[in-house]
């Protein structure tokens, strides 16, 4: 019989909370708006260059076919080993760069290292994310949800805990996002694994208890965040609130341990106490072998490549890649996610140029971190809900999502008078809301089988919005109008020297340009709204519930008070 403590380490619900504290530290990406500004002044770029970075960053992030592959093949404890090392070489060689510690990099070396560097978030959300969905696949939307909204609070949380130890140095951030990650992927190499997926009749309530506490925690978050924009914290006062927010961090652990506990209580009640397990099946079988449509689940990935199965059942790496949905997906987030990210990156540039105060950029960057994690959050839990309840299709919700951040956009556009802080607060919901939900819809129309790299083919889809409409559309006008005001004062901008922009004609005919690339993203998903509206009628989960084990019934005694297991009915339904 397993000691409680190994009970606890070794049960699924400890998985789910290593992967909140790796999720935690996993969003250094969102933070580039703080420390910005820091390679622009040393490194003397003017808006495009600094703009050609940052697409370079988001494209690191969101390129994970690699990781994805990967974990195709190895455990996801090689996944979060590569990530790290990829976290920490990139960012440590942007911090020597930065503080002049090496010679200054051409411009090409310092895409290179941001590329690196983000490209470890891929890694991270591959190795943990990918494990959890697998391992509870009839909670997909809310174990999305969740975990994607740590990556969200990870702006905020990493903010507070760089202010306790290094106060106000942004440069010491670069190289505090470069080794923390990595750390703590380390720590739960051996606990990051798959588990053979597990009925539970409480699980949704556990996950609750998850969001509960999370949301005191970016509760908390915000409510700091408003305090410090108008006091000025000392570092012993950066100290407390980091303690707090650290409880915060860990109190899932608390939960771990009270799910874990009565399935140790139930497994020692079942031990002095067997009983026979009744098995009722009902319902068809189906052979396993055998999608709806009568194709092998075997079939090898080049094989009936524009021959798919039935949405829902496993698609391979290619027929998801080539079928009408994907691609669908592909327009409407080249258009939503570029347009959302740009925002983001360009958030420090924004208010300069929007003239507020530097203060308040940081408030910016915090804002859209707890709006995102609270888009993830709703988007995952409230999705996974009205899908469940109402049959409310999770391709319609991202049709409105994109529809809400047009109103963020337009705000920067217009220079609405303290219009930056809503828009924050809408480009980080509606931007943190559209990934559960991609997710969740990759999952449930191309099956799990090849999902680590379908994951990861979704996230490409925003790089190359972003190159268009961060780099070739938003840098280039933001330059334009800065020499502009440069000749209107008769000067001209000298070699190596950071060019600047003021006023609301910086970023306005951009960010038409983005609201209208949007708003035709919007337009796009409602054709997957329209192809999808049967197959999300239906029953999704029908086949994970099945294949019950004694693990199983342990499990739903412990839920049911620890009466004995002789009492219990379980059901086989329609098994695939």
């Amino acid at each position: 019989m397993k000691s409680l403590t190994i009970q606890v380490i070794t049960g699924r619900w400890f998985v789910v909370f290593a992967s909140f504290l790796i999720m935690a530290a996993s969003g250094a990406t969102y933070m580039f708006g703080l420390y910005s500004s820091d390679i622009k002044k040393t490194l003397g770029y003017d808006q495009s260059t600094l703009n050609l970075l940052s697409f370079f960053k988001d494209l690191g992030a969101n390129f994970g076919v690699l990781s994805g592959l990967i974990n195709e093949i190895t455990p996801p404890w090689v996944v979060l080993v590569t990530g790290s090392v990829l976290n920490f070489f990139g960012y440590f060689m942007i911090w020597l760069s930065v503080t002049q510690k090496i010679a200054r990099p051409q411009v090409w070396q310092m895409c290179l290292y941001i590329f690196i560097g983000a490209n470890s978030q891929s890694f991270a959300n591959t190795g943990s994310l990918v494990t959890c969905v697998k391992n509870f696949p009839e909670s997909r939307g809310v174990v999305l949800g969740i975990l994607k909204g740590y990556v969200g609070l990870s702006g905020a949380i990493i903010t507070q805990l760089y202010s306790a130890i290094y106060y106000d140095d942004t440069k010491a951030l670069i190289l505090f996002i470069g080794w923390l990650p990595a750390a703590i992927s380390f720590v739960f190499l051996g606990t990051i694994r798959y588990m053979k997926p597990i009925r539970q009749r409480n699980e949704l309530k556990v996950f609750y208890n998850f969001l509960y506490i999370s949301l005191g925690l970016a509760g908390f978050l915000l409510v700091m965040i408003v305090i410090q924009k108008r006091v000025n914290f000392t570092r012993s006062e950066f100290g407390a609130s980091t303690a707090i927010a650290l409880f915060l961090l860990f109190l899932p652990l608390a939960v771990v341990f009270m799910e874990e506990y009565k399935i140790w209580q139930s497994k020692r009640h079942a031990l002095v106490y067997p009983s026979p397990v009744e098995i009722v099946t009902e319902g068809e079988k189906v052979n396993p072998n055998e999608s709806t449509n009568g194709e092998s689940k075997d079939t090898k990935w080049w094989q009936n490549v524009f021959s798919p199965p039935d949405r829902g059942e496993d698609y391979t790496i290619l027929q998801a890649l080539f079928s009408i949905d994907m691609l669908i997906l592909f327009v409407a987030c080249i258009s939503g996610i570029g347009g959302t990210l740009t925002a983001i990156d360009n958030l420090g540039q924004i208010g300069a140029s929007l003239r507020y105060p530097k203060k308040s950029i940081s408030t910016f960057v915090s804002l859209v971190s707890i709006w995102n994690y609270l888009g993830r959050v709703f988007a995952g839990f409230a999705s996974e809900h009205i899908l469940t309840k109402y049959k409310f299709p999770r391709p319609l919700m991202l049709t409105l999502t994109l529809l809400l951040s047009c109103i963020g956009h337009l705000l920067i556009a217009f220079d609405v008078p303290n219009g930056l802080y809503v828009a924050s607060v809408i480009i980080g919901f509606s931007f943190g809301a559209q990934w559960p939900l991609l997710f969740a819809i990759i999952s449930e129309l191309f099956g799990l089988k090849y999902y680590a790299t379908l994951y990861n083919f979704g996230s490409a889809a925003s790089p190359l919005g972003l190159y268009v409409l961060n780099v070739s559309i938003t840098g280039h006008l933001y330059d334009k109008e800065a020499k502009k005001q440069l000749a209107a004062l008769g000067l001209q901008r000298k070699a190596g020297q950071e060019l600047n922009c003021v006023g609301v004609d910086c970023f306005k005919l951009a960010f038409i340009i983005i609201t209208a690339a949007t708003f035709f993203g919007a337009i796009v998903s409602l054709f997957l709204v329209a192809r999808t509206r049967k197959f999300y009628s239906g029953d999704l989960y029908k086949k994970f519930r099945g294949d019950v084990t004694a693990e199983e019934a342990e499990v739903a005694g412990a839920e049911n008070g620890g009466r004995e297991l002789g009492q219990m009915e379980i059901y086989d339904v329609d098994h695939n």
